[in-house]
């Protein structure tokens, strides 16, 4: 018998048992969609993560003041230290020193809490806001304490009942002190609808001149930050160590600052991501062989059912080999289909949690093969066991089975 022959006869018993065929498959299918389903929402959230490190920028270096280190007054950062990393470092491009404090912001009808944020003009060149009207913080505004601030769109909406508020005039500060200030700009909230859903809970973002800041909050200011923006992301590390080492020499001292690199970050948040999905998948990968289990008992219980059916085939001259070859085929076809089935649900599935978790999965030619590999592989394994049983059945005993 060639395998033309034991193909068609394999396909007929599979027609034939139409309901017990697909409750075989059942397995393979969950198992074989589950697995591909967690490997491309892993890698497209993967791919998702890295796009908005990449927005942000994965060449930017955050310096801090260590809080778990002792402090005092002179170890906190200077506007000096800024300008001297930026001149003695040479693949820093921009420097910009960073310092929030909570506040209030007063309008001539109401009064809020404000999460006023200081910095100069770099700041918008390292993370690039969306300014939707008016402009960014000047270097002029910082050498001149002119007291101006940048307010988000859904602030300014909170505020005045319209984004574009240019021009308005606000009073901020604190209970201690307060100072008449200019919106110059308004820049888009990125949180979107989540953050106008909570806008009435949540503070007024500004962003003011970091010598401004000073003034108001002369108390409790303190420069503890500084964003770094660099020409490339090489070395990256060696140069935050360049100007940790540089602020120790200024500040005379030591551990007390400490870098934060968003490639480290990035590098380990896809680590625990790689791992994560590796888990998980492993995990769906065990319902592949409870499919493969199921396959064999199926096989099984079609070798006992068509224990006559072999013997006949037998005793007519069939090979031990043909017998073997047929079962094999059987299993494998099963196994097969069950993978196709499972491959087409679980892209469909990837996607449409990808449309509900709003990024693409990303469905890759290698999954998609390993997968089609493995259901052979399960087909092939689990199918050799009842194959080899119906193979060496003795065509006179199987004869007389009833």
């Amino acid at each position: 018998m060639n395998l033309y022959e034991s193909f068609k006869i394999a396909i007929s018993s599979i027609f034939a048992n139409k309901l017990r065929s697909f409750l075989t498959m059942l397995g393979i299918i969950i198992g074989i969609s589950s697995v591909i389903t967690i490997v491309s929402i892993g890698q497209g959230g993967q791919k998702a993560i890295t796009g908005e490190f990449e927005k942000i920028g994965v060449n930017i270096i955050e310096i801090k003041v260590d809080n778990n280190a002792s402090l005092s007054k002179k170890d906190y950062f200077t506007l000096k230290d800024v300008n001297v990393i930026k001149s003695r470092i040479k693949e820093v491009q921009n420097a910009a020193p960073f310092f929030q404090q909570i506040g209030i912001l007063k309008t001539e009808k109401a009064q809020k809490r404000a999460l006023f944020m200081a910095t100069n003009s770099d700041f918008n060149k390292i993370y690039k806001l969306d300014i939707l009207y008016g402009r960014f913080l000047s270097e002029k505004d910082v050498l001149t304490k002119r007291p101006v601030l940048l307010i988000d769109n859904i602030s300014a909406k909170k505020l005045f009942g319209y984004e574009d508020c240019v021009g308005k005039t606000v009073k901020i500060g604190n209970n201690e002190k307060m100072i008449r200030a200019l919106i110059i700009g308004v820049y888009k909230n990125e949180n979107g609808a989540l953050a106008a859903s909570f806008a009435d809970n949540m503070p007024i973002f500004a962003y003011i001149p970091i010598s401004v800041s000073e003034f108001i909050f002369d108390k409790t200011f303190n420069i503890n930050q500084i964003e770094v923006l660099l020409e490339n992301t090489k070395d990256s590390e060696a140069i935050a160590n360049s100007i940790i080492r540089l602020l120790e020499s200024i500040h005379h001292n030591k551990n007390k600052y400490k870098a934060e690199n968003l490639v480290k970050q990035l590098d380990q948040v896809n680590r625990i991501l790689s791992i994560f999905t590796a888990v998980i998948g492993a995990i769906a990968g065990i319902s592949l062989i409870v499919g493969g289990i199921g396959v064999m008992n199926i096989m099984l219980v079609s070798v006992t059912e068509r224990t006559k059916e072999i013997g006949i085939r037998k005793a007519i001259g069939a090979r031990r080999r043909d017998i073997l070859i047929q079962f094999l085929i059987e299993s494998l076809i099963i196994s097969l289909i069950g993978g196709i089935i499972g491959m087409m649900l679980g892209i469909l599935a990837a996607y449409l949690i990808g449309s509900i978790l709003n990024f693409a999965p990303k469905i890759s030619i290698s999954t998609i093969l390993i997968a089609f590999l493995f259901s052979s592989a399960v087909g092939i394994f689990f199918g050799i066991y009842p194959a080899n049983k119906a193979s060496k059945l003795d065509p006179i005993e199987a004869l007389r089975y009833e």
